[in-house]
């Protein structure tokens, strides 16, 4: 493996490995600073989580656009250096409203993954593309279940200790960036437009390829049904089979590591037997089994065993980028990944506010019916609706 290629994928791990490392300690750290009560720190809470998605979707494709003009090379690098910033102004906080402006200057930085997307797209065939983006995947399905583990043992040395470990981590990253990554981006480069710039002006954009246009519709489809795990997972096995901390921890850490072995392991010959669409079609396919069953299995170590099942739904995401990045040039791959980047933040602000009040409506004393998967029923129409937009032909649009 390439020492680019280990830092792009190092860049994604150490990225959703300090978003992680910093949950177990937050509760704590935000009663420090406000001097609220538990329930007032959830709120708070829940607040800066949705800030930093609402940045990424608004500063996603400028991050993108810019990396296709100026290089990947120097977003990357700049990216890294203010997320070092964003988590010592977090570890030094004394008030709430500057952990309020961290999350905000950490959102705006959260276009790691999208341009190290980008990079690894400039460097990789269209037709390996696919394979490449399960890498990235499983970089942050790996991160994804370090990163609460290691947060919660620095947690036991003070609030702070996770936050200096995540400004160390980026540090070392970034020096790691500044002496094995080249620039990757040839020499063709577009003009800086404020189309191209803006979320809004991106999708219409990009709405306009065919075969782009549907991929994008899909994946935020897909998104926002996948979302569903992290906004009322803990929520639904609490209800359903009285599930402690301790037993739905071990659930996320399940997921998380099936993700990262069907990204980083199975996607190879998956891609290999079914070529990109089948790989598509197979992750909507696993995705839709796995909220049916959901729904169905009445016990807790069924449930459990369900996990694999779903992550097999993982193989959608990177068939998927395959498919749209090979429909475009050198020049639009910093677009697309910053397109792709704000579609799914979007669906990490929707979903929580849509599935815990989907979760409340039918498990709240009285409802009828009682139903505590009500919202992986609404995953699964999602879900259901990307099959038949997948499975419709798609006529071109005329061309004039």
């Amino acid at each position: 493996m390439s020492p680019r290629l280990v830092f792009l994928l190092s860049t994604v791990t150490i990225d959703a490995m300090g978003i992680g490392l910093i949950l177990p300690v937050m509760p704590d750290l935000i009663r420090e600073v406000s001097g609220g009560t538990l329930a007032d720190a959830a709120l708070w809470g829940g607040v800066l989580s949705t800030l930093y998605a609402l940045m990424q979707f608004l500063f996603a494709p400028l991050m993108g656009h810019l990396s296709d003009i100026h290089g990947r090379r120097p977003v990357l690098l700049i990216t890294l250096a203010v997320m070092v910033v964003d988590y010592v102004v977090m570890a030094l906080a004394q008030t709430l409203w500057l952990l309020l402006a961290a999350r905000a200057l950490g959102g705006l930085a959260a276009a790691t993954q999208s341009t190290a997307s980008a990079a690894l797209a400039d460097i990789t065939p269209p037709q390996d593309r696919a394979r490449r983006f399960g890498l990235i995947g499983a970089a942050f399905g790996l991160g994804f279940v370090l990163g609460p583990l290691l947060g919660g043992l620095l947690g036991e040395l003070g609030t702070r200790a996770p936050f200096w470990a995540a400004a160390a981590l980026a540090g070392a990253n970034a020096l790691l960036g500044l002496v094995v990554l080249p620039e990757t981006v040839g020499a063709a480069r577009p003009r800086f437009t404020l189309g191209r710039a803006n979320p809004l002006g991106v999708f219409l954009s990009l709405s306009r390829l065919d075969g782009v246009r549907r991929g994008l519709v899909l994946f935020f489809l897909y998104q926002l049904a996948f979302a569903t795990y992290p906004a009322v997972w803990a929520y639904f096995v609490a209800a359903r089979y009285g599930w402690d901390a301790g037993m739905t921890g071990l659930s996320l850490g399940l997921f998380g590591i099936s993700m990262a072995l069907v990204q980083g392991v199975l996607i190879g010959p998956v891609l290999t037997r079914c070529g990109p669409s089948g790989t598509v079609l197979a992750g909507l396919l696993f995705s839709a089994l796995s909220f049916a069953a959901i729904l169905w299995a009445p016990t807790g170590p069924l449930a459990l065993a369900i996990v694999p099942l779903a992550a097999l739904g993982a193989l959608f995401g990177p068939a998927i980028q395959g498919v749209m990045s090979a429909r475009l040039g050198p020049d639009r791959q910093g677009e697309l990944q910053g397109a792709l980047g704000a579609a799914a933040a979007v669906s990490m602000v929707l979903a929580p506010l849509v599935m815990t009040r989907v979760f409340a409506h039918f498990t709240a004393p009285g409802a009828e019916p009682r139903l505590a998967g009500a919202p992986f029923a609404l995953a699964l129409g999602l879900v259901l609706l990307a099959l038949v937009l997948f499975l419709r032909p798609e006529r071109p649009r005329a061309v004039t």
